[in-house]
């Protein structure tokens, strides 16, 4: 049996483990990455690459129908086969070898296979033709392993092979009708890939859509989905799922039956954690790994988990931001340079608390950073809402002929910074970056008054909603 002997160990090559890696040997250690897959991970191959590739075509197609001119000169309908061809090379025809190269050229080593802990600081991996080898950490060992795609008890579900995200982005035809469970950011930006290439699509959400943020976005996400032809069904659950040769049936709880070719399940995410030696170290298979804000694992002094698989924030960019914090850490600890581990340090997670900015890309898109109002209302804060329609800004006029959309700022009345920020419109993901400056960095409202947005942009909004709060507030104007 082959050994060999790293300062750390990174288990799963996906963009969080590779960013655990790169920044511990930008601190001068030597690591090393475990992946039994694809390097570069679900994002690259599976989830948000492939899926935004999916939507963007027949967003570009949309927004040209809605500006004069533009619209005149669109004459013919989504070409679906050139949009699958596109997702191909968008996930790079699901090979890694790009991806490999920059491993190899950020200096990280690689070893293939399943890697599984079976002792303090040491892996063992089986490699795909069952030979196996010990890895030994000098320091630390960083799970980076992710989530899988869960499956809810329901009476025939497991046995109708139903589709999960993997799935669904990967798919090389496009079928005549899908249902979709989930109203979630994958279940929205699937059913409205999916109806903008002329599937038939159900929805079934057990309760409203993008639950956690904001009423109003889910609202007017499905009343999107509904003017698309897609049905939604809200606050229905399933009784039973059968598969037959031609599609599949769903029945729901005093609803519906809805047949359909495909099933896609997209009612959440499950740690992969099963398989991959946690008993061998007193943890629990299958669980959720707890961290505190370094990514280190209480109880162990050279244990991390990073990304999905400790459930702080289940999103690419954050996974991220914690392994850049991780990576650090490590290395520091290692060499016995100083540790910033207070809020906001070099070495913390912060924003995970409160700050995390995400996108939903449907049609509206959807753009939320920090606490909603009830969020920052049940967190004790003194809150004020001030919401604006942002089809009144000069800037969307200009964007295209009735753009609709509304803002949400959630202000702590007490400090007068923001705490929240929602946007819901065409392209608003691109004004969610200065949201989340303002609220990470704790920007007094009377300040922000004097970040000027450009004329004529949507960014207007910003101004919008601090006339809204009222100038003369700002500076105790009488």
């Amino acid at each position: 049996m082959e050994s060999a002997e790293y300062d750390l160990i990174v288990l799963g090559a996906g963009a969080v483990g590779e960013n655990v890696a790169d920044r511990a040997v930008q601190g001068g250690l030597r690591a090393v990455l475990v992946e039994h897959e694809l390097v570069g991970g679900d994002c690259s191959y599976w989830a948000c690459m492939p899926s935004k590739a999916l939507l963007r075509s027949a967003q570009a197609l949309r927004a040209a129908r809605q500006v004069p001119g533009a619209a005149q000169a669109v004459t013919g309908e989504l070409d679906v086969p050139a949009v699958l061809a596109r997702r191909d090379t968008v996930a790079s025809n699901w090979s890694d070898e790009g991806q490999v190269q920059w491993v190899e050229g950020a200096g990280i080593s690689l070893v293939r296979g399943h890697g599984r802990i079976t002792g303090p600081k040491q892996v063992t991996v089986t490699a795909p033709d069952g030979r196996a080898s010990v890895l030994t950490a000098r320091h630390a060992v960083a799970v980076c392993t992710g989530s899988d795609a869960y499956l809810p008890e329901v009476a025939g579900l497991a046995d109708a092979r139903p589709w999960t995200s993997r799935e669904a982005t990967s798919a090389e035809t496009v079928p005549a009708s899908l249902v979709i469970v989930g109203g979630g950011v994958v279940g929205v930006e699937m059913a409205t890939a999916y109806a903008g290439f002329g599937t038939t699509v159900t929805l079934i959400s057990r309760g409203g859509l993008l639950r956690g943020m904001e009423p109003f976005a889910g609202e007017a996400v499905a009343k999107a989905l509904r003017e698309r032809g897609v049905t939604v069904l809200l606050d229905t659950r399933l009784a039973r799922v059968t598969r037959e040769e031609d599609g599949v049936t769903v029945e729901t709880e005093g609803g519906p039956t809805v047949t359909a070719r495909e099933l896609l399940v997209a009612t959440g995410r499950t740690p992969r954690t099963g398989d991959i030696g946690l008993d061998t170290i007193g943890l629990t298979p299958g669980d959720w790994i707890g961290t505190d804000d370094t990514m280190l694992v209480p109880g162990f002094d050279w244990l991390y988990a990073v990304g999905d698989v400790n459930h702080r924030a289940l999103l690419t960019h954050q996974g991220k931001y914690q392994a850049r914090a991780a990576g650090d850490v490590i290395s520091a600890r290692a060499t016995g340079s100083g540790v910033s581990d207070a809020p906001w340090g070099a070495h913390v997670a912060t924003a995970d608390h409160r700050a995390v900015p995400q996108v939903t890309f449907s049609d509206p898109e959807v753009a939320a950073v920090g606490l909603t109002a009830s969020a920052a209302r049940e967190a004790g804060y003194d809150v004020r809402v001030v919401d604006y329609d942002m089809g009144r800004v000069a800037g969307a006029s200009v964007y295209a002929d009735g753009y609709a959309g509304t803002a949400r700022m959630v202000v702590d009345t007490r400090r007068e910074v923001v705490l929240g920020v929602t946007f819901v419109g065409p392209d608003v993901a691109e004004l969610l970056h200065a949201a989340t400056i303002a609220i990470v960095g704790e920007v007094p409202l009377d300040r922000l008054w004097h970040a000027v947005p450009a004329y004529p942009t949507v960014s207007e909004i910003w101004l919008r909603l601090l006339e809204t709060y009222g100038r003369g507030k700002l500076f105790d104007v009488d």
